[in-house]
């Protein structure tokens, strides 16, 4: 990829990035693979913003039909039966995503999510044997979404362990939408990049932890002021996921059972209750579907930290970002072990 030149065209398209960043950044990001799993309104303003940016190829994976519960955060869907009359997700989103650039490759990937799912958590290897380590191999990144999959912290687990055992570097992000609140996670692993400080060019580096050890670190080991969104998603996490819930299957009647369970996870953790505080839980389990102003935040987050991953130039966030639409806020969290932590 390296030693492949932009092309006329593309150095005429892409001319008002290239004076911002830079011919190398373009160059980089104009050879990029870009796979992404669950179509809601985050990841398509996610999608819109690389394909405009002029990434050479996006995957989309999503085999849900279309339904009038897609249209109000995506707007890739057209607010017309004709349109996506049996159509999935991943189909009606690429096919308006073409629009956009039609320089960049849009492609459907043909394999279900679910029975992608059903590969990962152990069912028949032979229904979907190319997703194995390899499948991976032809991303750069590799963006994992909230959309109808039981397990859904497992699942992120396993694909990034996945893209953990490359020879390449392959970027990973999770991303969530919950009404007003949003969480994203980035997984760069052994990251080196190059930034300018006065007349001087700096190489820097950074080491991040996994999904699973990012999750899997200690409350009481956390910095004292961490997020409370941080320790309220996991609570919302796991109340689904010993309720067997697919995520957003949540209501107000499941107030009771998801307190009783933050006690108990907070008396495990030797954390004070008042870090996860009532309101915001009733909000996660009740406010289950996409704000568009939000999703419009994250995934223009979401978008930056993708093509500071991909060009090499600019900080990149470690590890993760929350927003809260209630206080406008959105913080970045390092929450990784000793051994990664900057």
């Amino acid at each position: 990829m390296d030693g492949e030149e932009l092309t006329e065209q593309e150095t005429a398209l892409y001319d008002r990035q290239i004076r911002v960043w830079g011919a190398d950044a373009q160059r980089r990001l104009s050879k990029s693979h870009i796979l992404v799993c669950g179509l809601k309104g985050t990841v398509a303003e996610f999608c819109k913003n690389i394909v405009l940016a002029g990434v050479g190829s996006v995957t989309l994976v999503d085999d849900r039909v279309v339904t009038d519960e897609s249209l109000p955060a995506n707007f890739l869907i057209l607010p017309h039966e004709n349109h996506y009359n049996g159509k999935t997700l991943a189909e009606v989103c690429c096919d308006s995503l073409k629009e956009f650039n039609p320089m960049v490759h849009v492609a459907v990937e043909t394999v279900p999510l679910q029975v992608v799912n059903l590969f990962l958590l152990g069912g028949p290897a032979g229904d979907i044997s190319t997703f194995g380590v390899e499948f991976f191999e032809k991303f750069d990144a590799v963006i994992i979404s909230c959309c109808s999959l039981g397990k859904k912290v497992l699942f992120q687990k396993l694909i990034n362990q996945k893209c953990r055992k490359l020879s390449k570097r392959v970027a990973f992000y999770t991303v969530e939408c919950r009404g007003s609140c949003g969480e994203m996670f980035v997984d760069l692993q052994d990251y080196k990049y190059s930034k300018k400080k006065l007349e001087e060019t700096i190489e820097c580096q950074i080491e991040y932890p996994s999904f699973e050890e990012a999750i899997s670190v200690p409350w009481r080991a956390l910095p004292r002021r961490v997020s409370k969104l941080y320790f309220a998603m996991r609570v919302i996490e796991q109340f689904e996921d010993v309720e067997g819930r697919n995520p957003g299957e949540t209501s107000i009647a499941d107030r009771l059972g998801v307190l009783k369970l933050r006690k108990e996870l907070c008396e495990t953790n030797s954390l004070d209750e008042s870090q996860i505080p009532d309101a915001l839980l009733e909000r996660l389990l009740t406010d289950t579907r996409e704000f568009p102003p939000v999703c419009a935040i994250i995934g223009g987050i979401l978008g930056q930290e993708v093509i500071k991953a991909i060009s090499g130039k600019g900080d990149p966030l470690k590890n993760f970002f929350f927003f809260d639409a209630m206080d406008g806020k959105g913080l970045i969290e390092d929450i990784s072990g000793p051994s990664t932590r900057s």
